[in-house]
Order: structure tokens, then sequence, then C-alpha cells
């Protein structure tokens, strides 16, 4: 009877939302702080159903869940508990199963979907299929999300994501085309310089991108960026404080980042002021970063909003983020959906409370927008290098690497690279690509940055720190330049993601 109650009450509440989503103003309502037990409550029911809805329409899902026999939503008195459910991931679910038999139906729709294709930077590219109720709602809630940040002024847009069969590009053009003049360029430097020098620096610009791109555009001598006001967006991708700050000094309105992945759908969490700073408190003070950061020790995330209404987050043992979509319209449904971040979440009360014990003055904090659960992105949870018993990120070198100017300047972007010797013995250099035009150090000068670069990292990872004493002499990790696209950046494609860590 209760399961009765609950999903007709969502129907009911399915069709006021769709109604308040026309009017930003009346929407923002159902995001006054007082309502926030009944929009973690709300969550809940949704992706409850939303496994139902799978389980009853998807084959796939249906063999999946099959295979599961205790795996059942129960109810503590009304809160549905999902810990009988499965995750699911690529291997177990993505690569097990047709395209189709993951769709609703177990037929692709064809009229009104799109199917667009995954980088295929950790593997083989996937096809994904979103049907118009789905995009709808994305582009929807991407619309509002970007007023409630930056407001309702007119503005031009310019995405400079990938274009073509990749997710994030199809996917903000359709959702930002509507409230925006918007021109697609995709990852063209020249076209989009020569477009700001066309329109002049009169109007509100918007550029969107991969970290990579956005960091090679900012180093573009043709055009003087002081003369406009440009936000940036990023997506597909963490950033250091460090890359952000020498983002900014080019895009004045801010640099912020999205959190979304192909596997799932764009924005599903998204940095504000509020994040940014309560993410630099963690880089810089150690109360905070102890308090926010549990197990994850010293570890900086990226730190997001999300909300509940769309997205159930749970993390499993190993602290990876496990997402539900919570929506019935999604054709192809993704229920406790482990992409292999790692992450934890903290309600917005839990977040206040933990500032508050590490000291930090919470009305020196930027104005939320919302009273949103918060998300903290530690990165891929196998997306590191081990070398002598430390493990190396790729965040930590971005990190260092742009807080140093004079190799920011000079570089497009870098590798780790991992190989090993006749003798099995492990190497380790970090590449780097020169930028056009540049050249690499020569002489002391070259063995004065490498001793830098790895100081440096002795600093921000003790673990390496440590680790760096038994190498044996002669084996030492090494610095690299490339020159554009040459060695372990051959292969890359400004299109899609970096291959930060490669083998040789």
């Amino acid at each position: 009877m209760k399961k009765i109650l609950i999903f007709a009450f969502l129907m009911i509440a399915d069709r006021i939302r769709r109604m308040l989503m026309r009017c930003e103003l009346a929407f923002g309502l159902l995001f006054l702080p007082s309502l926030k037990n009944f929009r973690d409550q709300v969550g809940l029911w949704k992706a409850w159903r939303a496994f139902d809805h799978a389980k009853r329409t998807c084959p796939a899902y249906a063999d999946f869940i099959a295979r599961n026999p205790k795996a059942k939503v129960r109810l503590n008195g009304w809160t549905p508990d999902f810990s009988a459910i499965p995750a699911m991931d690529k291997k177990n679910y993505i690569l097990s199963y047709s395209i189709a038999q993951r769709c609703k139906g177990g037929k692709l729709p064809m009229r009104g979907a799109v199917i667009d294709e995954s980088s295929g930077s950790t593997g083989t590219p996937n096809n994904w299929v979103r049907g118009p109720q789905e995009r709808e709602h994305v582009a929807r809630m991407l619309q509002i999300s970007m007023h409630a940040m930056l407001g309702n002024k007119p503005k031009f847009f310019i995405n400079a994501f990938a274009l073509g069969p990749w997710a994030t590009g199809m996917c903000v053009s359709s959702a930002v085309v509507d409230i925006c003049l918007l021109k697609s360029t995709g990852p063209e430097i020249s076209k989009i310089v020569n477009t700001l020098k066309l329109f002049g620096p009169d109007y509100q610009y918007i550029i969107a991108g991969y970290p990579p791109f956005l960091k090679m555009l900012v180093d573009s001598p043709d055009i003087e960026w002081n003369q406009y006001h440009i936000t940036a967006f990023f997506g597909g991708e963490a950033i250091s404080e460090n890359m952000r700050d020498y983002l900014k000094k080019a895009f004045r309105g801010g640099v912020y980042g999205d959190y979304g992945a192909s596997d799932l759908e764009i924005n599903i969490a998204a940095e504000s002021d509020y994040t940014i700073a309560i993410r630099k408190l963690i880089g810089e003070n150690a109360q905070v970063r102890q308090q926010l950061n549990g197990k994850f020790g010293d570890a900086i995330p990226s730190v997001f909003q999300y909300n509940p209404m769309d997205y159930m987050v749970e993390t499993n043992e190993d602290g990876e983020l496990l997402i539900t979509i919570s929506r019935i319209t999604t054709v192809s449904p993704r229920i406790k959906y482990n992409i292999h971040d790692l992450g934890k979440v903290l309600t917005f009360a839990q977040a206040k409370e933990l500032l508050v014990l590490a000291g930090v003055d919470l009305s020196s904090l930027p104005k939320p927008l919302a009273e949103l659960p918060l998300i903290l992105m530690y990165g891929r949870s196998d997306f590191s290098v081990a070398y002598y018993g430390c493990k190396i990120t790729p965040s930590e070198v971005e990190s260092l690497l742009y807080g140093m100017d004079d190799v920011a300047k000079n570089i497009n972007a870098f590798a780790i690279v991992t190989s090993e010797d006749e003798g099995n013995n492990k190497r380790l250099a970090i590449c780097l690509e020169l930028a056009e035009g540049k050249s690499a150090p020569q002489g002391e000068a070259a063995t004065a940055l490498r001793d830098r670069i790895f100081q440096r990292l002795t600093e921000v990872n003790q673990d390496f720190r440590e680790s760096i004493r038994m190498v044996p002499n002669g084996y030492e990790p090494t610095i690299e330049f490339h020159a554009k696209a040459q060695g372990p950046f051959a292969k890359n494609d400004i299109r899609v993601k970096c291959r930060y860590i490669q083998q040789r």
C-alpha cells in the first residue's frame, strides 16, 4: 500500500515540477532551506521508482536483478533502503548486454533519440542512447543552473567541446541554444580568437571546453584577454586550483567545472563560488582537510553540489561513488552505476558542522546557490601510477606544473610515463609537450628544473617523499620535453580527454 501511495504521489509531483520548471523563480521555491527533508525524501522515492521501472521495462536490468535474488528495496518506515541492490558498472552491465537490451522495451527508440559516444580515453568507446525527454530535462536544468550562477543577462556562448559523436559537445550545444547566442566552434583556437575579434568585447562571453584546450587557448598570443569579460566552463576532467588561477588570467568571469560522464549524463553536479572556496580551504587548511576528507587523507578533491531529487548518490565500501539517475524517462536506466570515481557525499548540514569544527567562519564563505548536498570527488580509483611503493596522480602533477609560471606558459600538456628496462627496473618520466615555438631547457638549466619539479612533488605527496629515498642511483625519475604531437603526445586528440598515464 505504501508503494502505491508513494508512486501515485510521484506522478502528481512530476507534473507539478514540469510546470514549475517553466518559471525559474517558481522552480527556485523547491530549493528553500526549509524543504531540505522534503527534497531528500522525494529523491529517495524517485530512485526507488526508477529501480522498479527499470526492472519491469528494461530486459538487461531485469536479467541483471534476476541474477541477484536478494536484490530488493525495503522500506524503513517511509524511507527506501537500497543496500541490497547490486551496483552496475561497465564490466558487469554495459559490456554484458547489447545496447538494445539496455533500453526500455529491449529496443532502440527510432524517433527523437540521439546516440553519442564516449571518448574511449580509458578503453574502447561506448555508445549511449538518450531519449527526447531526458535530453530536454538535462538541458532545462543546465539552463536554470547557468542563470542562477551568472544571471539572466544576454550571453554569447562559444562551445569549444569536441563536436561530432562525442557526448559533451552535442549535449551542451542543444542545452544552451535556447537561452544564449551560440557558436559551436569545437576545439579550434583560431576560430574562437577570430570570433572574439569579430564580435568584440561588448558581450558577456562563456567559453566551454576541456581544460587542456582552455589552457592552450589562454596561451594564444593573438588576443588581448583583458579586454573581454569571459566565463569558462570545463568538463571531462578535474583541474587543480593552480590551473584555475592560470586560466583566470584570461577568464575574468570565473572558471567553473561540471561533474558528469558519458556513462551517465552531463551536469550531475556543479561547482560554484561556494564549493570552490571550500576546495581551497581543503588545500590550504590542514584542519579542514582532516575534517572533510576523513579516510582520504591529504588528497584534494573537486567539490560539487547536486540535486538529490534528480540523482541518488551513494558510496560503496571502497569509497567509490554509486549514482542513480532517478527519472523513469531515461531510455537506458542507470541504477547505482559505478563509474569508479572515488568520492564521498556530505549533506549541506554535515559540511557546515565539519567546517565549524575546523574553525572556519562560515560567514566568510560565498553564499551557496542552494543548501544542496556536496560531492567530494577524488578522481578515478584506478587513475594513478605506482612507483617504488607510492602512488602519483595526474592531479598532483598538474598542480605543481601550473604552480610554476615559467613552466606552465611553455607547455601544452603533460603525461606520466612508466616503463621497465631490461633488468625489470621501474622507470618514471614526467613528459612535457612544448607549446608552439617553445624550446626545452638545456644543460644545467634542465637539471635545475628537474630538481625543482620533483622537489615540489615531495611537498605535495608524502608517499613519494619517502619512496624516492629507495630509488637506486641512476634510476631516478626524469623530465622529458617533446615537440608538439611527438613522443607520448603523438596520439593525443584535443577533441577528447588527454592520456595522462601511459606505459612504454
